[in-house]
């Protein structure tokens, strides 16, 4: 299977995707957990049906020494015991983040308190644009129908 597109390829979407893969870059420097943020964004791409994001950040996250079975149960996170509150509080905020149009209120003010209990506000703005991020990266992909199966844990980083 080949990309219908290559961004890198057009000028004005290399531009526009150095900038892009920037903001990526500055959420791993932020306070919020590594593992948190691998869990977020393979949450969030698994919602929205990301191959290449879901490659991506399965193999980083077991490089960076995230267990098979908590990788594995991500999807069904709510039945699983192997993640902490806060980790739940963060896929539960994931969920809502990526389904606001299927949500009419957006995020839930319970589901936001759950998260503020465990994250101060610096790591609630990162889960925040973490999530908006990768929906708009999943987006990026699944319109120019990127494969995936070849990711190679720290290739973009």
């Amino acid at each position: 299977m080949d990309a219908r597109l290559n961004y890198f390829a057009d000028p004005t979407s290399a531009k526009v995707l150095k900038h892009f893969m920037s903001a990526g870059k500055a959420l791993k420097e932020t306070t919020l957990p590594a593992a948190t943020q691998e869990l977020t964004a393979l949450r969030v791409s698994q919602i929205n049906g990301c191959a290449v994001c879901i490659d991506m950040h399965t193999k980083e996250a077991a490089a960076a020494g995230e267990t098979a079975v908590r990788l594995h149960l991500v999807a069904a996170w709510r039945e699983a015991t192997v993640f902490t509150p806060a980790e739940r509080a963060a896929l539960e905020l994931a969920e809502q983040g990526t389904r606001v149009a299927d949500a009419a209120g957006g995020v839930d003010d319970e589901v936001w308190a759950r998260a503020a209990k465990h994250y101060d506000e610096e790591q609630l703005a990162a889960l925040a644009a973490l999530i908006a991020f990768m929906n708009a990266a999943n987006r990026l992909n699944i319109m120019a129908q990127q494969p995936a199966g070849d990711y190679e844990a720290g290739q973009f980083h």
